[in-house]
């Protein structure tokens, strides 16, 4: 195993934990039910552009399978601005037209929770 796979898997580890037990504080903490409907939209776009990311970080996944083994010294900063361009890719893709799962889950909300 490569020490720097490791350093990075182990990184997205402690990531993924402190993002799940900070969306666990938020969520318990938050009252959803004064909420506007602007909020609840933003919201709902939120987790539409964070959906999106998801993708497209898989979708390089099956790209990175034909990379070559050889890695240079700046393949470390290539993939930082890697993740950093698929974020913005994603909230850009969210803002201007999206998938639509954004509006759909906020008529549900609105509809099943009466929000």
């Amino acid at each position: 195993m490569d020490i720097g796979s490791g350093i990075s898997s182990a990184y997205t580890s402690y990531l993924s934990s402190q993002a799940s037990s900070k969306l666990d504080t938020h969520i318990k903490t938050k009252d959803y039910s004064q909420s506007s409907d602007e909020e609840l939209l933003a919201a709902c776009k939120e987790f539409e552009s964070y959906f999106l990311e998801q993708i497209f970080k898989e979708m390089q996944k099956t790209v990175d399978v034909f990379k070559d083994e050889d890695s240079t010294p700046n393949d470390s900063l290539v993939d930082y601005f890697k993740d950093s361009t698929l974020q913005e890719l994603a909230s850009t893709s969210t803002e201007k037209e999206g998938l639509g799962l954004a509006q759909m889950l906020f008529e549900q909300m609105k509809r099943n929770y009466d929000l």
